[in-house]
């Protein structure tokens, strides 16, 4: 006769126990989930995208007070970054002292070894004149340099020309202070949209 049907059934305790030690406590499960959970979004959030709350109106009309945006983080270490970006980063060390801040979100405006002039309210890189379509029509932006922009370093300007403190107070800003890629205003939710 084969083992099969030498195999006697199991009997409804020996199940039941079996079951039992299988079986973990409820609170145990509910530990490991939460675990789990906690370990996900830590990598979510130091990797692939974080919330950012925008307390200053220096990038008006296009961020307002208050709004919150999606930041990918994973983004220049895919690519590089490109002008008019919104970026937000670690500001230098004379912006943070002035105010205090942690992050600064701007527009990128100079890349690596540019030329930056602002003159006669228009911006130029290297000589050329450059559209800035993303400014709001009557934007005032004062006369400023030119500047040659260090190696790895990079130029922001808030949209709000006339009311930004940015690269024109205290300079450029280091490759390795980007944080991420400014992708869309989530809330509040009248103004959900890209960036």
């Amino acid at each position: 006769m084969s083992e099969e049907k030498n195999k006697q059934p199991e009997s409804a305790d020996t199940l039941l126990r079996s079951k039992k030690k299988k079986n973990k406590p409820f609170w145990r499960d509910a530990l490991e989930i939460i675990l789990i959970a906690a370990v996900l979004a830590f990598a979510v959030r130091t990797f692939v995208v974080e919330s950012f709350w925008v307390p200053s109106g220096s990038m008006l009309p296009t961020i307002q007070i208050n709004d919150r945006v999606w930041v990918t983080k994973f983004t220049y270490h895919i690519s590089d970054p490109q002008r008019g970006d919104v970026v937000v980063f670690e500001p230098p060390e004379a912006a943070h002292a002035a105010e205090n801040e942690n992050y600064y979100i701007k527009r990128l405006i100079g890349l690596p070894g540019e030329e930056v002039e602002f003159r006669d309210n228009k911006l130029y890189i290297n000589g050329e004149e450059v559209e800035e379509s993303y400014l709001p029509e009557g934007t005032v932006t004062e006369d400023f340099g030119p500047i040659i922009i260090p190696e790895d370093c990079y130029f922001f300007c808030g949209d709000n020309r006339s009311g930004s403190y940015d690269s024109r107070a205290w300079g450029v800003v280091e490759r390795d202070a980007l944080v991420g890629k400014g992708q869309f205003i989530y809330w509040p939710f009248d103004r959900i949209g890209g960036l």
